[in-house]
């Protein structure tokens, strides 16, 4: 497959996850990709655009955002201002316009990496909003009368963790991949890729902890794979025996970072 996606020497994706990035970009499809915090959705977007030598362009979703954000803004306020002071060009609306993520995208001279961080976070309409512009890869500025029409077809990578349920009619549209969390053969690959001379023996000890915290019923906030590289960094840098790793649990709120999982992790984790 030309154009196909390969893990990086940042970012280390499973065979599944390589399929479905690839899959998205020959159908030409916006790929969406959940998944627990901390499992590489976001970094993901990076990856694929390092991978393919493209621009990655990232529309952070928050819940005051609206689809409107994304393709432009009438900078009504500036105008006004403008026309107060007697500047020139005061009657050329197109000044005024500032397009938004998705305009960008469309606009660029080269095909990019759309991140679409998040989505969950918005409303429940800022999805199908989005439909019509993400088909067609288009979109009408009103105020100009100008249509803005994707140069080239950017690759659509959008994130979500799951807070809200997404609409069917945007389902329908995407290419869909849940990130598993990463068994231990391939964690140690991922903890590699960033330390590649981290001492065997710390790395089994430090993810040994690490799943068996995961594993405990009770812990309100696993900790994720961000956070064991965290961990594993702060246990290299603070020079720490492997043998104190599970008995004094050092630096251990890297990993743990909610009082009541604290006390839960201390009594329980020599029992394993």
């Amino acid at each position: 497959m030309d154009n196909a996606f390969s893990s990086t020497s940042q970012y280390v994706a499973s065979e599944q996850l390589l399929a479905s990035v690839n899959v998205a970009i020959a159908l030409q499809k916006p790929l969406l990709i959940k998944g627990e915090p901390g499992t590489g959705k976001t970094m993901l977007a990076q990856a694929v655009a390092d991978s393919l030598g493209k621009q990655l362009i990232i529309w952070n979703i928050k819940s005051t955002t609206k689809a409107q954000d994304g393709l432009y803004m009438y900078d009504t306020i500036q105008r006004l201002y403008d026309g107060q002071f007697g500047e020139e060009g005061v009657s050329d609306i197109a000044r005024y316009i500032k397009l938004g993520k998705l305009g960008e995208a469309f606009e660029s001279e080269e095909q990019v990496v759309l991140l679409i961080d998040e989505i969950d976070k918005a409303d429940l309409e800022f999805p199908n909003d989005l439909l019509w512009e993400l088909d067609q890869m288009e979109f009408y500025i009103h105020e100009t009368k100008r249509t803005v029409k994707a140069k080239h077809r950017p690759i659509v990578i959008i994130t979500s963790n799951a807070e809200k349920e997404l609409p069917d009619a945007f389902l329908r549209r995407c290419i869909f991949h849940y990130i598993d969390f990463p068994d231990k053969a391939l964690m140690e690959e991922i903890v590699r890729t960033h330390y590649p001379d981290v001492e065997q023996h710390l790395l089994e000890d430090a993810m040994k902890v690490f799943y068996d915290i995961r594993a405990m019923k009770d812990i309100r906030k696993k900790p994720s794979t961000s956070e064991l590289i965290d961990w594993i960094n702060a246990l290299q840098l603070g020079g720490i025996p492997v043998e104190k790793i599970r008995k004094e649990l050092p630096f251990v709120g890297v990993i743990v970072k909610k009082d009541e999982d604290l006390n839960i992790v201390k009594q329980k984790i020599n029992q394993f």
